[in-house]
């Protein structure tokens, strides 16, 4: 199930949330191949204020993460970072922010990016109708994520009609076990890029503990 790639009269805008703590391959991955097959025309990443699902986990700074998204996709053109959902009180919702940038982007056509864990899981967000109202939910898989459709379909149906299943190459890569080589001293070369590696050593991040998020 999909939507009419056909029309382009519309801009059209991904919108890619996380924690990006820290951003890594995996992320870049799923960023260019939504980019290429839903036709848009820029990929805004969003990194999250405070994230409703991680309420006690301690998360580096809106500062470290921003900049580390900043390393990862400086030269690409298409990708684009926002921080309109950092600095704010309380918990960071995707139905909000989705709202927010509906209303900034009123000639564009919004896609909000997320992985096949976050689909099967979609039915406990809060407000989810809310996000299906103003975009399209394009989904990529994940290592070990399984959904079965008609499940999240009856669980969700504001989602029929408005979901997107991408594919791309798996790669078992995680911002947790990231953080976990970086507390170890162990390497993790490759898994992010060379830029956001260099920052990592160079401020010392995630040496007092592991976290959990991904």
């Amino acid at each position: 199930m999909g939507v009419d790639l056909g029309s382009r009269s519309r801009r059209r805008l991904g919108l890619f949330g996380g924690t990006f703590d820290p951003i890594h391959t995996g992320h870049l991955i799923m960023a260019s191949e939504a980019l290429a097959q839903l036709e848009l025309d820029e990929v805004l990443f969003l990194p999250a204020g405070q994230p409703p699902h991680k309420p006690d986990q301690t998360i580096s700074s809106d500062e470290d993460r921003s900049t580390m998204i900043g390393l990862a996709i400086a030269g690409r053109n298409a990708f684009s970072l926002s921080a309109i959902d950092l600095g704010g009180e309380g918990p960071s919702y995707s139905a909000d922010l989705v709202e927010r940038i509906a209303e900034s982007e009123p000639e564009s056509e919004l896609f909000f990016i997320i992985g096949a864990d976050s689909l099967r899981d979609f039915h406990t967000w809060f407000q989810p109708r809310r996000i299906t109202a103003r975009a399209t939910i394009a989904v990529l898989p994940r290592p070990g994520a399984t959904f079965d459709l008609d499940t999240v379909l009856k669980r969700t149906p504001s989602l029929r009609g408005r979901l997107r299943l991408l594919t791309m190459p798996l790669i078992e890569i995680s911002s947790t076990d990231i953080r976990r080589r970086a507390a170890a001293g162990e390497p993790f070369w490759y898994q992010v890029p060379e830029e956001v590696e260099a920052y990592v050593a160079e401020r010392g991040l995630y040496r007092a503990g592991t976290g959990e998020t991904d």
